[in-house]
């Protein structure tokens, strides 16, 4: 019973290895000089590189209103 449940296990491990076989890969370095070129393409809209004005920005200290 073991030998068939061992046989499962490799059909399973080599069906697996054949779907890891057949993705298309990118190279790390590839993969590095486009998140660059991303970042630096919308580094202009990032807030934490520009700044945010005060009106816009939802963590802004919350004024205390109170009446006389």
């Amino acid at each position: 019973m073991s030998s068939s449940s061992n046989i499962v296990a490799m059909k399973k491990t080599v069906q697996q290895l054949r779907l890891e076989a057949g993705i298309n890969r990118v190279k790390v370095s590839q993969a590095a000089a486009d998140l660059q070129q991303f970042c630096l393409q919308n580094a202009q809209h990032d807030p934490l590189l520009t700044g945010m004005s005060s009106s816009n920005n939802p963590f802004r200290p919350q004024k205390v209103c109170s009446f006389l």
